[in-house]
């Protein structure tokens, strides 16, 4: 079995390879294909084209995007609409042309719109205003659900999606504005601790409510999906509204995620919260009763994750010092 994982340096495609590999080092006979970004562009469709040709895989795992918070996706919406688009057309429709018949694409929960019921089930996709902070992103990622739904319906393709909540964990971007809410907390709660800083002011109220993941959980969750027979597969999805979410089922307050982190990082000053700053979407809550009647549930809880993501950070920290 070849499997080429398309991001495999960010953190989800990371942390898939990384099972990918202890099942091969339990005995399964998988070849892994991977290429950095400068070593294939996943926007250059002749350089996709090429690249599907020659190797061939037998799967292959779309974990490949350009990612990042408010301010990023606010700063550069033509970027996150143009870059997205392009790889998801590249890399579905020349794995297709290559004859690949299994295909797994990684979505994001920003695909529902803004004032969507809560838990956010599937069947919220394209009922309503997307929220406006994400929408070129969100309209790149409900895009490659309908570039997997259409090869299936047209040429009998097994492509399937799944659309992860809020992640977290080894692997993730940890710059103070340009990352998402989680890592930023822990960066600049980190710093406050260690620089005996009195407060940390946050952006927003506090109030709205976010449900967080652990990428490790993501990694399992893709991989029981994809490998999942097409018959059970099939009892849960439809032809037109085949993705499936994945979360851990439970949400907290923008000020409860804060106080998590500053508990978890020793930071023991106050908490400051800036409400002329957007807060993004009121709540964002996944309903993952499809994926738990398939038979997944996430095992990591918060905290625990959360203080396993602070200690993989620490070690990144030491290590760049070590290296001045």
């Amino acid at each position: 079995m070849k499997i080429y994982v398309a991001g495999h340096r960010g953190m989800v495609g990371g942390a898939i390879l990384r099972q990918l590999q202890g099942r091969q080092a339990g005995g399964q006979e998988i070849e892994l294909i991977t290429r950095t970004s400068s070593e294939l562009d996943l926007t250059d469709q002749s350089a996709v084209r090429g690249f599907m040709e020659e190797e061939g895989p037998d799967q292959v795992i779309l974990a490949a995007a350009r990612v990042g918070g408010i301010v990023a996706n606010n700063s550069y919406p033509a970027q996150f609409i143009y870059e997205n688009l392009m790889i998801e057309c590249n890399v579905i429709h020349q794995a297709h042309a290559a004859g690949v018949q299994s295909l797994l694409q990684l979505g994001s929960s920003c695909i529902y719109p803004k004032m969507a019921d809560q838990p956010m089930a599937e069947d919220a996709l394209l009922t309503g205003t997307l929220e406006p902070t994400n929408e070129p992103y969100a309209i790149a990622k409900i895009a490659g659900i309908k570039l997997c739904e259409s090869y299936n319906r047209q040429y009998g393709r097994d492509y399937r999606s799944v659309m992860p909540t809020n992640l977290y964990g080894p692997g993730d971007n940890f710059h103070p504005e340009n990352s998402h809410v989680l890592p930023a907390l822990m960066r600049r709660f980190h710093e406050a601790a260690r620089d005996g800083v009195d407060e940390v002011v946050i952006w927003g109220s506090g109030t709205p409510m976010r449900e967080f993941l652990h990428v490790d959980d993501m990694a399992a969750a893709s991989l029981f999906v994809m490998n999942l027979d097409d018959a059970t597969y099939a009892s849960e999805t439809d032809p037109m509204l085949s993705h499936i979410n994945v979360g851990s089922g439970t949400d907290v307050t923008i000020r409860e995620l804060a106080e998590t982190v500053a508990r978890v990082t020793g930071f023991t000053g106050q908490l400051g919260f800036d409400t002329s700053k957007p807060d993004g979407a009121p709540r964002k809550l996944m309903d993952v009763t499809r994926l738990a009647r398939l038979g997944w549930q996430a095992s990591i809880g918060l905290e625990a994750g959360v203080r396993q993501t602070y200690d993989w950070f620490l070690a990144q920290d030491t290590a760049r010092l070590r290296q001045k």
